[in-house]
């Protein structure tokens, strides 16, 4: 008797059950009150001139990787 494949776990682009686990996920840490201290420290950091060419250089860092190895 030949074997019936099982359907694939995998849904592939446009998952639901991932982005149901997503939206929970992200609404958990919305109420968690987590984000407004980590967002309050982030706009300290870049309002600090010590900071600045840390973050300058860290963000011309992902635009070379953005561009892809031919446009180095």
């Amino acid at each position: 008797m030949a074997k019936q494949s099982q359907p694939s776990q995998l849904q592939g682009e446009g998952n639901r059950d991932a982005d149901r686990k997503y939206r929970e996920g992200a609404e958990r840490h919305a109420q968690s009150g987590l984000s407004e201290p980590a967002a309050r420290d982030a706009e300290e950091s870049l309002e600090n001139d010590e900071d600045s060419e840390e973050f300058e250089l860290a963000e011309e860092a992902g635009k070379a990787r953005a561009r892809g190895p031919a446009s180095r």
